[in-house]
């Protein structure tokens, strides 16, 4: 990788294929079909800085590493070359086989987190719209789907950061619960050494030492499962200490008598009891936490992937709430999410209960929105569908036929082995892909799919900032994007439009369909998100009104645009001056503009106060957001003369965003002014002095902001900035108020016993990623991580007479899987760790519980029972 400093004409401005940073990068075309990553230290999440994985990405675009034409399985079993017309006739032909023979909800689709909104938003549409089933889930589903249902069930919005990664090293302290970020996304590890170079403090909770807890201040080793007791434990210590902010309390939540009752049955020594974590460990980690004005709580895979995953988020949560550290600067709550699209995979409709817009299925006005912008009819989409890991138990039964679209199931999914046998049973199976997957060699056709380099798409970062990828070479012949698959596909079955191949025409129809929504993406397009290097949703298109407010629901930034008509009389004598402004930017042309700052309350009910010796008043009314924003507003009046200002209005809430459009009208007298001009800027400045005027009326005025104008009036309506910051004033919830959640531990679906006395859990090493489809076909990083390997204290090895490097057996009530010993003291001595990048007979996922969340679905990957044994030869 080159530094390359300024961009040729050649090289395109792109990011990362991998993980939810979505580092910027630079790509610049070499011989061979690739590309030569350099960095690119515009783009602020990163600043140029990649890991091994972004580095080496452009290896698995090489003709050797990567699939360039379409497979068919012959008569004989092998797959073969064959034609894309072949191809997609033998997929198109066996869904309406399957279809016609047992219905539409024997079809299945399966996605993946790393697809691009626009695909994801494709694909759900393709499930729904052209195969009419219910049966369409995603990996994401495996990820961050706990994280996503603790935080909509608390502020009534999920989205994984509700705060930009710069405020982290800002802050006072910083829990990180679950997470290793020196090895799952090593360039944001930069920002938690800036926080403890700051002075704050980082509090890791892990079972193993890792890379990111040698770091820490603090390091907590909670045994695998036990998170929710230990969040409880803190909480209880809180409210036994008197560290409880009880106004905030008061004034912004809901819930917490019964969440303190539960919190209070979890005391420090039976907390000790269940998570091996000592009392004074726990206290110091309340001090730590409590002792700054700020804090954040983070959480990953670690507390998710449980059967009790919500539960565990919900009282990291509950801490949070009880101390005042969510929906305030430099604080909160957030979930960093893995998947390079995750964030952005979850919104838009690949998931079995949702639409785009994270709208939900069961909503009838969602439907009715969505099947308008669809052009379908209402009843005729299908409800909810099964959840990731119910689809692939289902298939071969219920659910006869499949389409995977970048996924590999067959490595990442719990109790893999029998996953395996479940897509081998089925009637027919068709997969999506950029390279041959271990569930691809499994599929009766097989597509060769574009990757980032070769396409131009938009991802949504964990920070909730939406990207725009960038083509950056021609895709090999043979290979053709997921798009065209589904236009292609959508047109052998009878439908014939709605499905383009464009990625931009697809991210207008998106925009569309998400407008009001809670991930509202409707102001987004790809100029912004060319310019201004992403953009975070909420970002709601601005209407074509007289009379336009919208509100940052995090900085409260008023961007207003106001016509404003008013009846004006002067009398008096004196010297003075009158000014008042919009903020807004951007010239105006046609007559000036009136510059008002404003604040206020989020009620929709504003006050403007002036300064020096002339006074003004502006009251109104409006209905605000019932979600996040606030209206701020403070004007300032100047001069020796008396104004008061009148205005009343009504206002329509936009759910979740912090829109308000306001119409008013008002009356003001003022006193001490004589002449008004205007300038091509639009401000507009009132001086005079003597005699002053009377019975000047009809006078109209209008702020201007950038956007297009009006030529006459000098009208504009500026974008709305987008919302890196959410729930400052208000969370997303009907009564705008955070809801605790009375949470009790409980323990994990498969505890310890005699025959199963270690606990396992799962997680990943820095050089490779997800099940390894790609990262494993790079030489550089299978140098660095070749193999999977187990995990184990010095203590366990000795009790097995095991020593480094020797094959071991772990052995759990799903099967078996083989690796050789890696002995470390960064272990509990009750526990055993295994990476989940490989297949074979190492396959981490061949042991895993899929134990089922009740609420979000999620499988327990992290945590189950097991034995080890030696492996004799």
């Amino acid at each position: 990788m080159q530094n390359t400093g300024t961009r040729t004409p050649a090289t395109t401005p792109t990011h990362c294929p991998y993980c939810a940073l979505q580092c910027g990068m630079n790509l610049t075309p070499v011989e061979g079909g690739t590309v030569e990553v350099s960095e690119r230290t515009d783009f602020p999440v990163n600043r140029g800085a990649l890991c091994g994985k972004g580095r080496t990405a452009a290896a698995v675009l090489a003709p050797g590493a990567r699939l360039t034409s379409p497979l068919v399985r012959s008569g004989d079993g092998a797959l073969v070359p064959a034609g894309w017309d072949e191809a997609l006739d033998r997929i198109a032909g066996n869904l309406e086989r399957t279809r016609a023979r047992y219905g539409a909800d024997a079809l299945g689709v399966f996605g993946g987190g790393g697809l691009t909104n626009e695909k994801a938003y494709a694909l759900g549409k393709f499930a729904r719209v052209v195969l009419g089933t219910s049966q369409i889930d995603y990996n994401g589903r495996f990820c961050m789907s706990s994280a996503a249902a603790a935080g909509t069930r608390a502020f009534g919005l999920d989205r994984g950061l509700p705060f930009p990664l710069e405020d982290v090293p800002r802050t006072g302290c910083v829990i990180l619960v679950g997470s290793n970020p020196a090895e799952t996304m090593p360039p944001s590890l930069r920002y938690f050494t800036e926080l403890r170079e700051n002075g704050g403090t980082l509090i890791v909770v892990d079972p193993r030492r890792t890379k990111t807890a040698e770091q820490a201040d603090l390091h907590l080793a909670p045994r695998p499962g036990t998170d929710l007791a230990l969040a409880l434990g803190m909480l209880h210590l809180v409210i036994a200490e008197g560290r409880v902010d009880e106004a905030y309390v008061e004034e912004r939540t809901s819930g917490w008598e019964e969440a303190r009752a539960a919190a209070m049955a979890h005391w420090p020594e039976y907390v000790e009891r269940i998570t091996g974590v000592s009392v004074p460990e726990l206290r110091e980690a309340v001090r730590l936490f409590c002792a700054p004005e700020a804090a954040m709580v983070l959480t990953a895979r670690g507390p998710e992937q449980q059967a009790k995953g919500t539960d565990t988020v919900g009282a990291w949560i509950n801490l949070c709430l009880a101390t005042g550290r969510a929906g305030r600067p430099l604080s909160g709550y957030g979930c960093l999410t893995g998947q390079g699209n995750g964030q952005g995979g979850r919104e838009h409709g690949q998931k079995a209960d949702q639409l785009p817009g994270y709208r939900k299925l069961t909503d009838p006005a969602a439907r009715r929105h969505v099947a308008e912008v669809w052009g379908v009819d209402p009843d005729a989409l299908p409800g909810p569908g099964r959840s990731a890991y119910e689809l692939l138990d289902a298939l071969g039964t219920d659910v006869r036929s499949l389409l995977v679209m970048g996924s590999n199931p067959v490595v990442s999914a719990p109790r893999a082995a029998h996953v395996e046998g479940r897509l081998r049973s089925l009637d027919f199976l068709a997969v999506c892909d950029v390279v041959l997957s271990e569930t691809a060699e499994l599929a009766d056709v097989v597509l060769p799919v574009t990757q980032w380099a070769e396409e131009t798409g938009t991802t949504t970062s964990l920070e909730g900032r939406v990207l725009l990828r960038r083509r950056a070479i021609t895709p090999p012949d043979g290979v053709r994007g997921d798009l065209e698959v589904l236009h292609g596909l959508a047109g052998r079955l009878g439908v014939q439009k709605g499905f383009p191949t464009d990625p931009e025409e697809v991210f207008e129809e998106l925009r569309r369909a998400s407008a009001g929504g809670p991930a509202d993406y409707s102001g987004i397009d790809y100029r912004r998100l060319a310019e201004e290097n992403g953009v975070f949703w909420p970002c709601p298109a601005q209407p074509a009104a007289d009379d336009t407010h919208t509100a940052d629901p995090g900085t409260g930034t008023d961007t207003r645009t106001r016509t404003r008509t008013r009846t004006r009389t002067r009398t008096g004598t004196g010297t003075g001056s009158d000014s008042d402004s919009d903020s807004g930017s951007g010239s105006g042309s046609g007559s000036g503009r009136d510059m008002s700052t404003e604040t206020g309350t989020g009620s929709g009910m504003y006050t403007d106060t002036g300064t020096a010796s002339g006074m003004s008043t502006d009251t109104g009314s409006g209905s605000t957001d019932a979600g996040i924003g606030r209206d701020p507003r403070t004007a300032t009046g100047t001069g020796s003369g008396m104004s008061t200002e009148t205005g009343s209005g009504s206002g329509s809430t936009d759910t979740g965003i912090g829109r308000v459009t306001r119409t008013a009208t008002g009356t003001r007298t003022a006193t001490g002014t004589g002449s008004a001009t205007g300038t091509g800027s639009g401000m507009s400045t009132e001086t005079g002095s003597g005699g002053g005027d009377s019975g000047d009326s009809g006078d109209s005025d209008s702020d201007s902001g950038s956007g297009s104008s009006d030529a006459g009036a000098g009208l504009r309506v500026a974008p709305h900035p987008g919302t890196p910051r959410l729930f400052l004033d208000r969370f997303a919830t009907d009564d705008g108020r955070a809801r605790f959640a009375p949470v009790t531990h409980r323990p994990s679906a498969e505890e310890p016993d005699d025959e199963y006395p270690v606990l396992l859990t799962t997680g990943r090493v820095v050089s490779q990623y997800q099940s390894g489809a790609q990262t494993r076909r790079v030489a550089e990083l299978n140098a660095a991580a070749p193999g999977p390997f187990v995990e184990l204290h010095p203590r366990l090895a000795a009790r097995l007479g095991a020593a480094d490097g020797d094959p071991l057996a772990v052995v759990s009530r799903r099967g078996r899987a083989v690796a050789p010993a890696r002995i470390t003291t960064g272990i509990r001595p009750d526990t055993v760790f295994m990476p989940f990048h490989w297949p074979g007979e190492g396959r981490a996922n061949t042991l895993t519980n899929p134990a089922l969340d009740p609420t979000s679905r999620m499988p327990e990957f992290k945590v189950c029972a097991v034995r080890v044994e030696t492996v004799t030869s």
